[in-house]
């Protein structure tokens, strides 16, 4: 689409390391993980912000992050539109980047609006909480502390971003995955992830005694490209990652499947594995019963101890068969005869219940995995 620029309007990619600079007030987008594709000053203190996509077709999460400072203190209005797309996130308000909390707004005909107190000092807008590579490499660091936990560079991304494993090694060949951020915005995801892995590595006896049967693999960053530069959706081809399970033609996904095809041919062997995902609602993806994976009643036993621990919460299970689709979970299921759910976690859920619910899923899946008996398939 041909975009015309007049005085007042600034347009760059997530790629330029430009400010909307605005005389006396700027929207900065020089840091990991932010984007903001358009911006233009209506009046002395209204600026208009547009979100595009990295490419299209594309799913419908349009992401933003970006700071923004004045020369001295002013009220300001900013109204934010979509193109190719319509708002998912509310935006979240930091004066550090660090700790976030929802920013009053105003949702009308698809323009999202709200008003902000500036000064000199930053003010984060950001769609989600931001967690950047950065983070991830090093909170994978301090776990592999751990003497029985290590931390090294699987592969590298399509810009040549290192892709990190993080994993333990037990006394059999039995593997539990962990996948994560196939997706950039899908934070709530992420937020889930993290207590999910810390207590399957924690030193509990629980633990202890898991890790001793059981090796787990986690990959808690799949697609650093489009964390970095702040995409919607895909990698830095412009490809829906999990999309890519079928014909890897995308390095990230192959990387995975070289490795965990290394293991098999190892005389290793996938036993599950969990792909966490962020969308509307918090829902647990899994393959159906009668798919033909050994142990078929597995996922269901984990996930119905998990909801008999929330008589207040649902653990909303949806089996699906998407073959064809490139999907992980498929991939998974598929090659290695075993079960994959896709663990969701909403976009708006509160995130003290996102962090207690990944601790009980990971004790409760170690308890089933620990309890199940491959040969009647309990």
């Amino acid at each position: 689409m041909e975009r015309i620029l007049f005085l007042g309007l600034c347009a760059f990619s997530s790629f330029a390391s430009l400010a909307c600079d605005f005389s006396t007030v700027k929207f900065e987008h020089d840091f990991a993980a932010a984007r903001l594709d358009e911006c233009k000053q209506l009046n002395d203190s209204t600026y208009q912000l547009t979100l595009i996509p990295e490419n299209t077709p594309i799913n419908d999460s349009p992401w933003y992050a970006f700071k923004v400072v004045a020369d001295k203190p002013a009220d300001i209005k900013v109204v934010m539109k979509v193109e190719d797309g319509t708002h998912r996130y509310p935006p979240k308000i930091s004066q550090d980047g660090h700790n976030w909390q929802l920013q009053k707004y105003r949702l009308r005909k698809n323009k999202m609006s709200f008003h902000l107190k500036v000064n000199e000092k930053p003010t984060w807008i950001s769609a989600q909480e931001i967690l950047t590579n950065e983070q991830y490499y090093h909170w994978g660091k301090h776990l592999a502390q751990q003497q029985h936990i290590s931390q090294e560079v699987l592969g590298e991304s399509t810009q040549k971003r290192p892709i990190y494993k993080i994993e333990t090694k037990g006394e059999s060949k039995d593997w539990l995955v962990i996948l994560g951020r196939q997706h950039p915005p899908e934070i709530t995801g992420a937020l889930a992830i993290f207590p999910f892995t810390e207590t399957l590595l924690s030193d509990s006896k629980l633990a202890q005694k898991f890790r001793k049967q059981f090796n787990v693999l986690v990959i808690p960053n799949l697609n650093p490209d489009g964390v970095q530069l702040g995409n919607w959706r895909h990698n830095a081809n412009g490809i829906d990652l999990n999309r890519s399970w079928k014909n890897f033609d995308q390095i990230e996904s192959k990387i995975v499947d070289d490795y965990l095809t290394s293991l098999v041919n190892n005389k290793q062997k996938m036993r599950m594995a969990v792909d966490f995902h962020s969308t509307k609602k918090d829902i647990f993806y899994t393959m159906p019963s009668d798919y033909g994976m050994q142990q078929p009643y597995l996922v269901e036993t984990w996930l119905n101890s998990l909801d008999k621990a929330y008589p207040d919460f649902k653990v909303i299970q949806q089996p699906g068969n998407n073959p064809g689709k490139g999907v992980f979970k498929q991939y998974f299921t598929d090659k290695y005869k075993a079960h994959a759910i896709t663990y969701e976690m909403g976009d708006n859920t509160d995130r003290r219940f996102i962090h207690t619910l990944a601790v009980s899923a990971a004790n409760t899946l170690m308890t089933t995995l620990l309890e199940s008996d491959p040969v009647t398939g309990k």
